[in-house]
């Protein structure tokens, strides 16, 4: 596979109708606000002089944790609501997510995993589909490979 090739696959995605390509706007639009207000906006506030905790299973050194927790909460949401390179940015925040659900959250109720779980399928499925027409992604590749 070249490397056009690759770029295609990676930005191409036509839901097949005005419809789909619309509805999947909305969707990517909704779940990042929604993914920003509740756990990006966490990341700069203050809480009784500390800043949230940001869970660590995996053992990686505190900085770089907390970078990919902060980029995945705060900056991807931006690039993915303006489909910026969809499917790449997503990787991961779907990976915080899941790590949410199969090891911090591993031994929690069903309500409190449900959390974690929804964002894991929900960034899987846009994953998947691409961000659709509208998008900068779509956008780019009309601009330079037709």
């Amino acid at each position: 596979m070249n490397i056009e090739t690759l770029i295609k696959t990676l930005l191409y995605s036509d839901l097949g109708s005005e419809f789909n390509n619309i509805a999947i706007l909305i969707f990517r639009m909704l779940l990042m606000l929604e993914l920003f207000r509740v756990h990006g906006l966490k990341k700069f506030r203050v809480e009784n002089g500390h800043k949230e905790h940001v869970p660590n299973p995996l053992h990686l050194p505190e900085q770089l944790n907390g970078l990919v927790a902060t980029f995945s909460d705060t900056v991807v949401p931006f690039l993915v609501m303006l489909g910026v390179g969809t499917r790449l940015v997503l990787l991961p925040t779907i990976g915080v997510t899941a790590i949410g659900y199969f090891v911090v959250h591993r031994k929690d109720s069903l309500e409190v995993r449900d959390v974690p779980y929804m964002y894991t399928l929900s960034l899987l499925f846009l994953c998947a589909v691409g961000p659709g027409t509208y998008a900068v992604d779509s956008y780019l590749l009309q601009t330079f490979f037709n």
